[in-house]
């Protein structure tokens, strides 16, 4: 220890995720300034987020940590390459010494490549930094164009492993899964749990080689990797190879300056996470805790944590109390847009008291399992595949009594109010946050919002999947204090959108403007000015453009088409189930040419044109309506599309005509305004291609009719939708929709999904049957006259525009020059098509609208 007052020396080798995490846990904590920091790091770049390497990959995320505060060093790009702890001393490979009076090793793990014969061929690589994935995208770039070997083959099929192959499909490389376990995820996953994901992953158009180790790689005449040999025998055609096989911890430090290491590898460490040597500690996925060392985000943070804690008491001249007891190995993962967790034991069986409840929907891809105690009442752990939604609260009852069955627990039954969740409960296992800690920081703070938490506690803020959790415990804790969880829509309305819808409809109003002056205050904000206008859009109030409404629009519905980031419209017409006559076809290849536009097949069924200026989509769109296109109301929280497979009309499979039934809703429900954006599909037997379980609401044809689903959605937060009913004939199925629809548009929140919205109904999907179903609030002839009013006055937005001189004014880029271009906006041809550039230098700000 330094003697006299000067601040303690820190070094701390590896600058990943986890020796970040120590930084900013002991800078947060050590107000003093009692130690000066060191970070070393082997890479040229800062610490980035190795979790999410993959959208760095496929969508050129920033992964980069906050950067540290000025007072700490951060060298990179020169390692460490020995540690002399006689003179507690680390030089690095440039020559540097600096000296330590604690020094931390966090020098992560390295990809374990087995040595098969072939294992250093070019073409072949690892998945594990950003060096790799640039390697590898390079790689994969100069295989496809070249058009040559077009294969490639990812050795692992554990997390890292799936996640490999889902980037080198994004680099359009067809791809093979070889696993040498019978199952994947073999670490996370039972066999259920496996084969479930396994259909999902081939249904992807990936092969999965399950149960078979490779024997070898093979070279081609240009002597990179040509194909891979498998141990029974068979072979894949290859040109690129990643190996995802695990993980081996980065421990040559502490072997060559005589730190014990375990058999296996990993730095030997204590619950303080401190070496042999008390100066020295090991954290992260080098280090060797009570015999394992751990590859996951949650406990490495949480050895951060504890050295930190070690490290500010030993400038104290005390020792810390935190120590690292195992962690909590439960994770959700989302591979391939396919929710995947475990928790607690997944692997526990009768020989430990266990028994299991197991539920499998092939047809949906669905398989839950839970491990529970003898008596059915403790549950010991569980794995889930295809539906997580219940992840956060089972995973918070783990070791602790279900306060229901496990029949329940399997179908959200046991659905925490938040309030009676045990205090030592751990609600985000990232960063070891207990629900009791919650609850404290609630009360002494004052906190009334999640981002309150996520600052207060750093629950929520590393993966999300605790979030809901968080908000139930906040919503109690207010609750319980007597103070109102409000639903207010904003500061100018302190109803709901919900309340608001009603009192439009009951009152019969008609303008923002009266709405306001009569239950509202101001002049309204970005917030409840585009809400008001989607109730008055669902309230059949006339063109969205007409007179005060077109002010309230946001930009897409104010323009009737989507801005795109180079300041240009797309435009979608609308292309009910997906079915256009070669005219038509031909039409949009036509308006795409005349304007210069890109065009491009959505995963929708639809054509979408990119590029165009705002003073052209009047002329655009009058070509479009004189061929019988109209608006597909791409720009508006509204119906999208309906989606279909070709059906009974063209398929072997087919039972049903599923063309027809989503042509016959899709006409029926374009251009209904809703909270949110709708999105529907109509499968033509079981076999689900046009992936109706994934939609607000999807229809699944039957020998006897259709099953109807409802409340599923993509995107950033998928959910299956649930069963809402059997074999319908054709008129039911549409009356059931009308309802379900009208009465999702009259409840649901501003922005809110069908999926978040059901979560949210008091009674779940029981409650909704029995509103749609059985008239239970005896609302149901209201729905049905709301919907055949909707019917009855659509009108095309887009003909309606060009049919209306003071609509067409706004569509110019300057009101002095309405001929002239933005000459902001550039292109440059790619793959024989325009994209967009952007053009540095003054704008015409003096002309500007």
């Amino acid at each position: 220890m330094n003697d006299g007052d000067e601040p303690m020396e820190l070094v701390v080798v590896g600058h990943g995720p986890t020796g970040h995490r120590l930084v900013e846990a002991l800078r947060e904590r050590d107000t003093a300034r009692s130690w000066r920091v060191t970070v070393i790091g082997e890479e040229t770049r800062p610490a980035y987020d190795r979790v999410a390497l993959t959208s760095y990959l496929t969508e050129d995320a920033d992964l980069a940590c906050p950067p540290h505060d000025e007072g700490v060093e951060l060298l990179t790009g020169d390692p460490v390459v020995a540690v002399d702890r006689a003179a507690r001393q680390v030089r690095t490979a440039s020559g540097r010494e600096v000296c330590y009076d604690a020094l931390v090793l966090a020098t992560g793990s390295a990809p374990f490549v087995p040595p098969v014969p072939g294992h250093d061929l070019p073409g072949v690589f690892v998945y594990r930094t950003i060096d790799d994935l640039d390697a590898l995208r390079t790689h994969c770039a100069n295989l496809t164009t070249s058009s040559a070997r077009a294969g490639g083959v990812v050795v692992g099929g554990g997390l890292l492993g799936l996640e490999a192959a889902r980037a080198l499909q994004g680099l359009g490389v067809a791809t093979n899964v070889v696993e040498v376990a019978p199952w994947l995820m073999p670490r996370q996953l039972d066999e259920g749990g496996g084969a479930m994901l396994r259909r999902h992953i081939e249904a992807l158009d990936m092969k999965v080689h399950a149960g078979t180790p490779i024997a070898g790689l093979e070279a081609g005449a240009d002597g990179s990797v040509a194909r891979v040999a498998l141990s029974d025998g068979s072979a894949i055609e290859a040109g690129v190879v990643v190996f995802s096989a695990g993980i081996r911890p980065r421990d040559a430090l502490a072997r060559e300056c005589g730190l014990p290491v375990g058999e296996r590898g990993g730095i030997v460490v204590d619950a303080a996470c401190r070496t042999e040597d008390p100066a020295i500690y090991a954290i992260g996925e080098c280090a060797l805790v009570g015999g394992q060392v751990y590859g996951l985000v949650a406990p490495c943070f949480s050895m951060a944590e504890v050295v930190a804690d070690g490290l500010l008491a030993l400038s104290a001249g005390g020792a810390g109390q935190a120590r690292f007891e195992g962690a909590d190995l439960s994770t959700k993962l989302k591979l391939m847009g396919v929710d995947v967790a475990s928790f607690g034991d997944p692997f526990a069986g009768p020989d430990q008291g266990a028994l299991d409840v197991t539920y499998t929907d092939p047809v949906a891809g669905i398989y839950k399992k839970l491990i529970v105690s003898d008596d059915a009442r403790t549950l010991l752990g569980g794995v889930l595949v295809g539906d997580a939604e219940s992840y956060p609260t089972l995973r918070a009852y783990v070791g602790g009594q279900l306060p229901g069955s496990p029949e329940q627990a399997l179908f959200g039954g046991t659905e925490s109010a938040g309030g009676d969740m045990p205090g030592a409960t751990v609600i985000c296992s990232c960063n070891n946050v207990s629900a009791e800690t919650i609850r404290c920081a609630i009360r002494d703070e004052g906190l009334t919002d999640v981002p309150g938490i996520k600052s207060c506690t750093k629950a929520g803020s590393t993966c999300g999947s605790c979030v809901p959790l968080a908000k139930k415990i906040l919503d109690a804790e207010l609750t319980a204090a007597g103070i109102e969880v409000s639903r207010a829509l904003c500061e100018h309305f302190e109803h709901s959108r919900a309340e608001l819808f009603d009192i439009v409809r009951v009152r019969g109003i008609r303008t923002f403007t009266e709405l306001i002056e009569q239950h509202g205050r101001g002049r309204g904000c970005d917030i409840c000015k585009p809400a008001v206008a989607s109730i008055l859009a669902s309230l059949g109030n006339g063109h969205i453009l007409e007179g005060e409404q077109a002010a309230l629009q946001d930009t897409n519905d104010h323009f009737l088409a989507n801005l795109q980031k180079n300041g240009t419209y797309s435009v979608v017409p609308r292309v009910p189930g997906g079915e256009i006559t070669p005219e038509k076809l031909i039409v949009i290849g036509e308006v795409a040419r005349e304007f210069g536009l890109y065009l491009k097949i959505t995963g929708a069924q639809r054509l979408d044109l990119f590029g165009a200026r705002v003073e052209q989509l009047p002329r655009i769109w009058k070509r479009l309506v004189e061929a019988g296109f109209e608006s597909g109301h791409a720009y508006g929280k509204a119906l999208r599309t309906v989606k279909s497979c070709v059906g009974s009309t063209w398929c072997r499979y087919g039972v049903q005509d599923s063309v027809a039934m989503a042509i016959k809703l899709e006409l029926r429900y374009r251009g209904l305004r809703a909270p949110h954006k709708l999105k529907s599909a109509v499968s033509g037997c079981a076999r689900e291609c046009a992936e109706a379980q994934g939609k607000d609401f999807g229809i699944i044809a039957t020998e006897k009719g259709w099953n109807l689903y409802v409340a599923g959605n993509g995107g950033m937060r998928p959910r299956h939708a649930d069963l809402f009913a059997t074999d319908l004939d054709d008129a039911t199925l549409v009356r059931y929709i009308d309802r379900f629809l009208m009465f999702y548009i009259r409840t649901a929140d501003r922005l809110q999904r069908t999926a978040t919205w059901l979560e949210g109904l008091e009674g779940g999907l029981d409650y909704l049957r029995e509103v749609v179903v059985d008239d239970r609030l005896g609302i149901c002839a209201e729905l049905d006259a709301a919907m055949d009013r909707h019917v009855g006055s659509y009108s095309d937005e887009w003909r309606d525009t060009l049919e209306d001189p003071a609509k067409l004014s706004r569509f110019v880029s300057f009101v002095n020059a309405p001929d002239t271009p933005d000459p902001s906006i550039a292109f440059e041809p790619e793959r024989d098509q325009m994209k967009p550039v952007l053009v540095t230098g003054p704008r015409l700000e003096v002309a500007a609208r």
